[in-house]
Formats: C-alpha cells, sequence, structure tokens
C-alpha cells in the first residue's frame, strides 16, 4: 500500500474488535487513520495508536444522525486533508445503547428500525459522505463489514440484524458498480464467529465447532479488510469475502 493514505475505520472503540484490529494493522502499513465510536474510549484507542507510531484521530460519533457522519467527514479533512479508504464496522451493539432482536412476530417495529439503522443506515451514510470527494479524486477504497448471518447463513431470533447484514451486501454491489469507472472499489466481509470482547461462552463453543477447529481472531478478519483496501486490490470489486473458517460450507456439522 502506498503510504500516507488517509483511512476512516467506523466503530473501532473495542480494544478487541474488529475495527481497532483493522484501524492498527492499516496504520502499520503507514495509513493516517480517524477512527469512530459511539463512546469516549475511542481515545484511548487513539492513544494506543499514536504509541505506536501511528498518526490517528478520534471522533465520538453516532453514525446513524448525518450530523454524526458530518463530524467524522469534518474532522478528517481538518486534520488529513481528504480520505482514500473507509472501513464501515460500525453496527451490531454498542456500549451506549441497548440491542433489540426478536422473530418477525415479536420484534417490535421500533426494534426493527433501530437495528436496520446501525447495521445499514450507518454504511450508507457514510459511504455518501465520501463518494463525491473519492469520485473527484479518481480513486477509493470501500470495504464493509457483513456477516455471515443474513448474506450466507442464518440463526433464530434476530430477524432485523440478517435483513441488516444482507443489506450491506446488496449496498456494496450496487454501489461497486456505481463507482467502478471512477476508480473505486466497494467490497465486503463476512465473518463468521470472531472471538471478540462482546463474543459469548456459547459463540466460543460454536466456534470450536467449525472446521478449522476455534473462532476467529479479530486481526484475521482485519487481514481481509486490509487485503481489499490495498492499492493492488484495483480489479476486485463488488465482491463478499467470508472469513469463518470454512464454517458456512461444512456439510457435515456435528459429526
Amino acid at each position: 500500500m502506498r503510504g500516507q493514505r488517509v483511512a476512516i475505520i467506523t466503530g473501532a472503540g473495542s480494544a478487541h474488535g474488529i475495527g481497532f484490529a483493522a484501524a492498527r494493522l492499516l496504520g502499520a502499513g503507514g495509513c493516517r487513520v480517524v477512527i469512530t465510536s459511539t463512546t469516549d474510549r475511542i481515545f484511548e484507542r487513539v492513544a494506543e495508536l499514536r504509541a505506536a507510531g501511528v498518526r490517528a484521530e478520534g471522533v465520538v460519533a453516532d453514525l446513524t444522525d448525518p450530523a454524526g457522519v458530518a463530524a467524522v467527514v469534518a474532522r478528517t479533512w481538518g486534520s488529513f486533508g481528504g480520505v482514500d479508504i473507509l472501513v464501515n464496522n460500525a453496527g451490531m451493539t454498542s456500549v451506549s445503547g441497548s440491542y433489540a432482536s426478536g422473530t418477525v412476530d415479536t420484534l417490535s417495529l421500533d426494534g426493527w428500525r433501530a437495528s436496520l439503522d446501525r447495521n445499514l443506515t450507518t454504511t450508507f451514510l457514510m459511504t455518501r459522505a465520501v463518494a463525491g470527494p473519492m469520485q473527484a479524486a479518481g480513486y477509493g477504497r470501500i470495504v464493509n463489514v457483513s456477516s455471515v448471518s443474513g448474506p450466507v447463513a442464518a440463526y433464530g431470533g434476530d430477524v432485523a440484524y440478517h435483513a441488516a447484514k444482507a443489506g450491506v451486501v446488496g449496498l456494496t454491489r450496487a454501489t461497486a458498480i456505481d463507482m467502478a469507472a471512477a476508480g473505486i472499489t466497494v467490497n465486503a466481509v463476512a465473518p463468521g464467529w470472531i472471538d471478540t470482547s462482546s463474543a459469548s461462552d456459547y459463540e466460543r463453543v460454536l466456534g470450536a465447532a467449525t472446521p478449522v477447529g476455534r473462532s476467529g481472531t479479530a486481526d484475521e478478519v482485519a487481514h481481509a479488510i486490509a487485503f481489499l483496501a490495498d492499492d493492488g486490490a484495483s480489479y476486485i470489486t463488488g465482491q463478499l469475502i467470508t472469513v469463518d473458517g470454512a464454517n458456512s460450507i461444512s456439510e457435515e456439522r456435528g459429526r
């Protein structure tokens, strides 16, 4: 990757999450990074990046709100003068709020809308905010963090999350077509069972049952993100890379 690229990575507040792992890896590769979360813990992550020699800024923002998106963009332009890479990782739960889930007959309309806003609208708003500048520059890498849940598989009791993450893949493909001629690639990664700080013991048991025999790590997902964000990935766009230890293709579950 050419040095001094500027990357925005959303949802990077957790020290052990995919967003911060991606920020560390991109920063180690020479990128200047702007990271976001919904709470002040993002400044702890900024301090860690700076201690490692990465030029980093942090923004506390609610990315379901266009004003929060504008704040992230303003900080990025004010600090680094533009953006080359966007990693849309914000979603799932946040430490500042509750997470509503349910089946199609039990989930409230408010819960449905909240999940779609958190997991899909954030990606739309951030992508929309950088699309014009990237097209004007003739360069861009957008990597969306989806999930195996929705695009390729499902579990019970969370229809909105599955719908939103499937929507991220649809948004990825449509945006890839729209922006391809401008030199911008748009791809997605679909993590499976990843052992982050938010993973439950039950999820770790399921990770141990994958063909690889363990859950994945945030760093392993980050390497897929960094590959798609690299200058050399210029002819890969509109694609979904599944990072799940072959779990979604195994026909011998429970053996």
